[in-house]
């Protein structure tokens, strides 16, 4: 029942799946993180008819866990599992989701840079850990998003106009993409160490000095330049944005340099594959960076541009 446009929070949203045997497994699963997504409360699965229930039992209860941000396992028979999802958006309000999911997805490519250095398991592990949480943030911003359109409750979270619902979607978006910069750069040196360790390849010489430190300081920069634009997109700063999105052409000849610095050093072809993918990800996180701050400047244009006196 709606009223004055808002829709009665009251009632909890209650779904049920029954799982075809025919299907795979995966299919239920995206059922459910669907539900999860859209706004549901309870979600019952039901599995009668499948044979394998003991293990399809632990497979949602570990995509549960590892998939959604306050979900749990309220009760359990033998031929269903009953999820609700208890955390309220009052709770963990959108922007701190977003601050917490940037911050996430930055130490996710922080540790994966210095894997390149120290390519042991705990970092290849913190990254992981790092991206399936920027992924669970991802999803419970999204959902709550939704409950936020279709309440019209922009005022409430904060929000000037409902045009920002858009926004952050977009934002969610890019820093999801972070997340798996991070983990695409830890795969790839994970098989490369994988190979020095079988003896399957031979690299004749250590890792550079000058190039990695100036692979890390450009990689830094890229990093402060997106906890920037992040700063700016909550202080709505839309000078602080331009300026960002400034600095970022201004490194256009530093990445240049870079290049050729790489060009011009006898290294491994191996070791510069790598390189280059640590070089072509800290470039992405420039221009996610970016991204970011022209949210900022969208966010915060009509306001400034309705308060200029006109001459």
């Amino acid at each position: 029942m709606e009223k004055e446009g808002r829709i009665d929070s009251s009632k909890l949203k209650e779904y049920y799946i029954n799982v075809d045997p025919k299907e795979s497994p995966n299919s239920a699963l995206r059922l459910i993180k669907s539900l999860y997504a859209i706004g549901a409360d309870i979600i019952h699965v039901n599995f009668k008819n499948v044979k394998d229930r003991p293990k399809f039992k632990i497979e949602i209860k570990n995509f549960v866990r590892d998939t959604f941000l306050g979900a749990e396992i309220i009760d359990e028979t033998p031929d269903e599992i009953t999820l609700q999802i208890l955390i309220k958006h009052s709770e963990f309000g959108i922007e701190k989701a977003v601050r917490r999911m940037a911050i996430v997805a930055l130490v996710a490519n922080r540790d994966a840079v210095s894997s390149l250095k120290d390519p042991s398991t705990q970092l290849f592990d913190s990254v992981i850990s790092a991206r399936n949480d920027v992924n669970r943030l991802g999803l419970y911003i999204v959902r709550q998003l939704k409950y936020g359109i279709e309440r019209n409750l922009y005022r409430e979270l904060g929000f000037t106009t409902p045009k920002e619902f858009l926004l952050y979607r977009m934002a969610v978006n890019d820093i999801e993409n972070m997340g798996e910069n991070a983990l695409n750069i830890v795969n790839h040196i994970g098989a490369f160490q994988k190979l020095i360790d079988n003896q399957t390849l031979f690299v004749k010489e250590p890792i550079d000095e000058e190039v990695y430190l100036q692979l890390v300081d450009y990689y830094s920069q890229a990093q402060q330049l997106y906890e920037d634009a992040v700063k700016a997109v909550f202080k709505r700063d839309y000078k602080d944005a331009e300026k960002l999105i400034s600095k970022r052409d201004s490194l256009i000849p530093l990445e240049n340099e870079l290049v050729m610095l790489l060009s011009s050093k006898k290294i491994d072809p191996n070791v510069v594959s790598i390189l280059r993918l640590i070089f072509d990800s800290s470039r992405r996180v420039m221009d996610y960076g970016r991204n970011m701050a022209e949210l900022a400047l969208n966010r915060t244009v009509e306001e400034l541009c309705s308060t200029l006196i006109r001459k």
